[in-house]
């Protein structure tokens, strides 16, 4: 079963590794897209706790990350 999962983020100074958190992103088995800067849907089999824990080693300690699986109303 498929999840409709919303990924949104800030990345704050210092570091600002954009770059490893896209390719995460894309790495989530799944169909994806970017909808706004910051903003990403992703059509995947994993939940939104999954998904959190595959992005958050590309986060430093003070970036914010919002993951919501629309399909199933969880946030993680």
């Amino acid at each position: 079963m498929a999840n409709n999962i919303h990924i949104s983020y800030d990345l704050h100074n210092p570091g600002k590794n954009y770059d490893a958190l896209i390719d995460a992103i894309k790495k989530i088995s799944g169909k994806w897209a970017k909808i706004h800067y910051s903003f990403w849907y992703v059509k995947t089999p994993l939940t939104s706790a999954q998904v959190r824990d595959a992005l958050v080693p590309h986060l430093d300690k003070n970036d914010s990350l919002y993951v919501v699986d629309a399909k199933n109303n969880m946030a993680s």
